[in-house]
């Protein structure tokens, strides 16, 4: 069993930048793909960003792509989300979470962990 801890979120204004992390326990860390995604008030959860087991694959949602960056660091057992050019509509829950699987993915079903979330609140 896999647990999940996200921190690191807050209040930032836009065109800024956050650097949220992601904290695992109770597994080997480097045998699970991990990934970001995030859920805003009234709308379903999507997908934001996915890093492979190594960290030498990454994948993320075109909404995000080339603002944000993924990383891994598994001597500590920690994933991140580097969050850049901050926008109001990035504003949300965001939730890190693990799958065993070899490919990285964007689904969420292919995910088998995850964790209670950071709020990040993006100011106008």
């Amino acid at each position: 069993q896999v647990q999940l801890v996200e921190s690191g979120g807050g209040l930032v204004q836009a065109g800024g930048s956050l650097r949220i992390s992601c904290a695992a326990s109770g597994g080997t860390f480097s045998n699970y793909a991990m990934g970001w995604f995030r859920q805003a008030p009234g709308k379903e959860r999507e997908f934001v960003a996915a890093v492979s087991r190594g960290g030498d694959s990454t994948l993320y949602a075109p909404s995000v792509k080339g603002r944000f960056n993924i990383s891994r660091d598994n001597a500590k057992n920690t994933v991140y989300l580097q969050l850049n050019s901050l926008k109001p509509e990035d504003t949300a829950i965001y939730s890190c979470a693990a799958t065993g699987r070899r490919l990285i993915s964007g689904s969420l079903i292919a995910y088998d962990y995850w964790g209670q979330g950071t709020q990040v609140t993006v100011s106008s």
